[in-house]
């Protein structure tokens, strides 16, 4: 995959960024090589090799799953303009 100069115009707009005239065959030539290196990633045998988050192995930290605060819908909603049913109601903002 290739990238000419309109794409790159293209992308900067898509992307909110002014790209000027001058620097857009430097910006083409780093998007091909970006472009080029993830082909070459596509080339590697990566069957049987587990996926990771880092390099060095970790652990995560957990703690339980408990509900510690709550129980209490009511005072929760009290002070909503609308409630219904201990949730709060809103007015619809798509159509």
């Amino acid at each position: 995959m290739s990238v000419d100069a309109d794409t790159v115009k293209r992308i900067g707009r898509l992307a909110r960024i002014k790209i000027e005239d001058g620097d857009v065959d430097k910006l083409k030539d780093e998007l091909n090589t970006i472009l080029d290196f993830v082909e070459q990633l596509s080339e590697v045998n990566v069957e049987g090799v587990e996926a990771m988050t880092s390099v060095a192995p970790m652990a995560l930290r957990r703690r339980e799953d408990a509900v510690t605060d709550g129980g209490y819908p009511d005072k929760i909603v009290a002070n909503s303009p609308i409630s219904e049913d201990n949730f709060f109601m809103v007015p619809k903002v798509v159509e």
